[in-house]
């Protein structure tokens, strides 16, 4: 996504996983209170041999340290607060970013087929998959970069909608053949489709172009068309067998446009440069997706 700024390098992101980690133990310690918290005595078994698959938002994008630079994947990401939280006695996350359900079965940026990593005890699965299937991160950048020519209108959503289509057709099937092959793989396991959070706004008009340069047109055409991977996403999930996680809702507000205290989601830019985990969760976002996917699992728990 260096083309937002191409005069200027892009910044890493200054959050550690030493903070994150930190934050994740105060909420643990907090008490029942917290969504952490309220993760942990119910369903403390559901993690302790846990594997998390998927993209970036599941890899900590523009977190360091970097573990693996390939796959841009962190030493802390919303799987490593939910292994803090259960204490995982086995934990391996394979996720990397651009990974498509495709990845799941085949090789991707060097590293083996995502599915390698389960194991026939693994307890619990977390998967979250399908953004880079329907072409989103391309879509977003596209939509960046038309917004820039053209601030009025809707230039990303004609460009982009018609293809859709197709991309979603043929991602709802490999949304269940993931869910029916992970519990294959590992049958005693609990598997969780994680939703994406809430990315920007239905209307841009509390904006700030500089951060967020889309069209005016375009804020509601990317709010939607996440809304419907969700969607798609939570019906695969419930038709095969797998739990839920609705990051989404508890996001509205805190997406990119939101303020920078409040933000659980990075802007595009910052000070004229790409914006460290441009679009993706920062050290708010992560904690909270953890919270959030601990909840479910508590609930799913009875």
């Amino acid at each position: 996504m260096s083309r937002y700024a191409p005069q200027r390098p892009v910044r890493r992101a200054t959050v550690t996983a030493t903070a994150v980690l930190g934050a994740c133990a105060a909420l643990v310690t907090a008490g029942p209170g917290t969504a952490l918290a309220e993760g942990t005595g119910a369903t403390g078994s559901f993690g302790a041999r846990y594997v998390a698959l998927g993209d970036s938002y599941a890899s900590g994008f523009g977190i360091i340290p970097v573990e693996h630079e390939a796959c841009g994947r962190g030493k802390a990401n919303y799987p490593h607060v939910l292994r803090t939280v259960y204490k995982s006695k086995s934990y391996t996350n394979a996720a990397c970013g651009g990974a498509t359900t495709r990845s799941i079965w085949n090789a991707h940026k060097g590293e083996p087929p995502q599915i390698k990593a389960l194991k026939p005890d693994t307890t619990l699965v977390t998967v979250s998959v399908g953004g880079n299937d329907i072409g989103f991160e391309k879509i977003v950048t596209e939509c960046a970069f038309l917004g820039v020519q053209q601030p009025t209108g809707a230039p990303c959503q004609s460009k982009f909608k018609g293809g859709l289509e197709d991309d979603f057709k043929k991602l709802e099937p490999r949304i269940a053949s993931v869910v029916i092959d992970i519990k294959r793989k590992s049958p005693k396991a609990t598997v969780v489709l994680v939703g994406y959070p809430a990315l920007v706004p239905a209307s841009g008009a509390t904006c700030d172009r500089s951060e967020v340069p889309f069209a005016a047109g375009d804020f509601s055409f990317l709010h939607g068309t996440l809304v419907r991977l969700n969607t798609m996403i939570e019906e695969q999930a419930r038709k095969a067998g797998a739990v839920y996680a609705d990051t989404y809702k508890p996001s509205v507000g805190y997406h990119m446009c939101a303020s920078d205290d409040k933000r659980m989601i990075q802007p595009l830019l910052a000070d004229g440069r790409v914006a460290p985990a441009a679009a993706h969760p920062n050290l708010r976002g992560i904690i909270r997706m953890g919270g959030t996917i601990s909840q479910v699992l508590a609930k799913h728990a009875g």
